[in-house]
């Protein structure tokens, strides 16, 4: 099973699409997730889910805008799509008749 940071790689790779690149993924983390993520810690963990074949990474071109690197852009596998519906899917059922869950039911039908 997935940890939580790696779901969190995984599932802003899978909304950037073709422009998913580790800047990318690291600022829809902390803009969407609202957690601090180091730059050594995103691509540690990139290096760990390309090990796990649920990401492939690659070079792409350089850029202009970053002075001239290029990107390592980043796709999730079909492995990496189920890795992350599983994960998804559990934390879903654990989370059924907890105290919370029913509350914000409740509230957002209001």
């Amino acid at each position: 099973m997935l940890g939580e940071f790696e779901y969190l790689i995984i599932t802003a790779a899978a909304g950037l699409g073709e422009q998913a690149y580790g800047a990318a993924i690291r600022e829809e983390i902390q803009s969407s997730g609202g957690r601090a993520c180091s730059i050594g810690a995103l691509y540690t963990t990139i290096d760990r889910l390309e090990s796990k074949g649920l990401i492939r990474t690659w070079m792409g071109d350089a850029t202009a805008e970053r002075g001239g690197r290029a990107k390592r852009m980043v796709e999730v596998t079909p492995e990496g799509v189920r890795a992350a519906t599983e994960f998804y899917e559990a934390v879903m059922r654990v989370s059924r008749g907890a105290a919370w869950a029913g509350k914000q039911s409740k509230e957002s039908a209001v």
